[in-house]
């Protein structure tokens, strides 16, 4: 059921390496290696080994009949469906920081919760699109490539 786009599910292990997404800026923005990450700012999320971007339009979810969230697009390149503003409580996305991801074109809150499925991906949890923030869309990096931000070179006092 559904749209027919590659599913996205999620695991328990934190060190999955099917779990790895690179953070990109919108198709028409820049997002530059080292730059902070704004709380507010539009974002892409693209799959490390697949090359697709999360995406979520209006399907219901084949579990729980909220919103289909699907991998969607070839070498990170997809639509419009595939941007979420990125929710933190202070100016910028720090390393240890719960967040939460808003979709921009549904204003779904990215989600999950218990239901898991059967054959043949049996014990990997459904992500789906929530209208509410609650407990279930917080999500936190929990290993990866962080890179520190560079010192801003008006501040630099070396010789």
């Amino acid at each position: 059921t559904g749209s027919g786009q590659q599913s996205v599910t999620g695991v328990e292990a934190s060190d999955d390496a099917n779990s790895y997404w690179r953070i990109r800026g919108k198709s028409d923005g820049s997002c530059q290696r080292g730059t902070p990450v704004k709380c507010g700012q539009a974002i892409r999320l693209t799959h490390v080994n697949t090359g697709k971007n999360l995406h979520t339009h209006h399907f219901p979810s084949p579990l729980s009949n909220n919103q289909e969230v699907s991998a969607f697009g070839d070498d990170g390149e997809g639509d419009d469906l595939d941007i979420w503003i990125v929710q933190c409580s202070g100016t910028y996305w720090e390393r240890e920081d719960a967040v939460r991801f808003k979709h921009i074109g549904t204003e779904v809150f990215l989600s999950i919760t218990g239901e898991q499925y059967g054959h043949p991906i049996r014990g990997q949890r459904e992500v789906h699109g929530m209208p509410t923030a609650n407990h279930h869309n917080y999500w936190k990096a929990m290993e990866g490539v962080f890179i520190k931000p560079s010192m801003d070179p008006a501040k630099h006092d070396e010789l």
